[in-house]
């Protein structure tokens, strides 16, 4: 694993699979014509989505190993580095790799939107596990982007082979939400998580030592990447994770804003605020007057 492979373009990955080079810039890699090998790391110059159809090695990305099952997608945006864990034995690759750089797309209405298909950032243990008729729609998908590059190059080869790609993205997009409510109780319990870090972090002192709390921090207390458990959190709740922890942020204030015995800007720092006048501005957003107006608003409706 300690060797580190560079692929840049899309012939240098074809040709470590021995498959052809039909178009400089895409490929449908069928990795099972790849000689067989043993683990090492890759870097990868280009988008890679993998389609696992048999166990073949631990992939690992970053920290973490992932164990392939069947019918797995893995997506990889460009320099990304991964590898394959084969523990030193010699193992034949399988499935396909869906392979396009970021030259194809640009211009393009996919290479404007691109950055919304999130699971380009998801770790590899946050793959798509896909049910038999997805996997067939998967193949289709990769079918015509065969199909074209098995023709001569013309006017209309980019065009439908971008289509293609947007079309499949779409899909996996659509499948993304089926395994987010199918594995909907495993959800649950990270939200209860999610709210319990929050809380915990703000009885601490960790307000005033590392400001208020990042959706990177809250998600890698969580052992989930920044993109995965944004998009979790937006589906269960209607809210992105920064505007859940902006609401969380909002309740404590209006809990402390009724003491008297504590200035706004003192109130503003102990919930991690370096400038008061961000707190302030967050405040009125969400609440609709100032932390003071608040203050005097609740006081007035004080019991007596």
């Amino acid at each position: 694993m300690d060797t580190l492979r560079r692929f840049e373009t899309i012939n240098e990955y074809n040709a470590f699979n021995n498959n052809e080079t039909r178009h400089p810039l895409v490929s449908v890699v069928d990795l099972s014509k790849a000689d067989p090998r043993q683990g090492s790391r890759m870097y990868f110059g280009f988008y890679t989505i993998f389609l696992k159809e048999v166990r073949c090695g631990d992939l690992v990305y970053g920290r973490h190993t992932y164990d392939y099952q069947e019918g797995t997608l893995v997506f990889m945006a460009p320099g990304q580095v991964a590898g394959v864990n084969s523990n030193g034995e010699t193992y034949q690759p399988k499935g396909y790799a869906l392979v396009f750089h970021p030259d194809l797309i640009h211009g393009t209405a996919l290479g404007r939107h691109i950055q919304e298909y999130s699971f380009f950032g998801y770790q590899f243990y946050e793959a798509l596990h896909l049910s038999g008729r997805e996997r067939q729609i998967v193949l289709d998908c990769f079918s015509k982007i065969e199909y074209e590059l098995e023709h001569a190059i013309d006017k209309h080869s980019k065009r439908l082979i971008v289509s293609t790609i947007e079309l499949f993205l779409g899909y996996c997009t659509r499948f993304y939400d089926r395994q987010f409510i199918t594995r909907e109780t495993a959800h649950k319990g990270i939200l209860e998580r999610f709210e319990t870090l929050l809380n915990t972090y703000f009885q601490a002192d960790k307000p005033q030592t590392l400001g208020l709390p990042t959706v990177t921090y809250c998600a890698g207390e969580l052992s989930l990447s920044a993109n995965y458990f944004g998009d979790l959190i937006k589906k269960e709740t209607g809210k992105t994770a920064q505007e859940y922890i902006q609401a969380k942020v909002i309740e404590l204030a209006k809990e402390q804003i009724v003491d008297q015995n504590k200035t706004v800007s003192q109130i503003a720092y102990d919930l991690g605020f370096k400038y008061p006048q961000h707190f302030n501005r967050l405040f009125k957003q969400r609440v609709g007057q100032s932390p003071n107006e608040y203050r005097r608003t609740a006081d007035v409706d004080a019991p007596l």
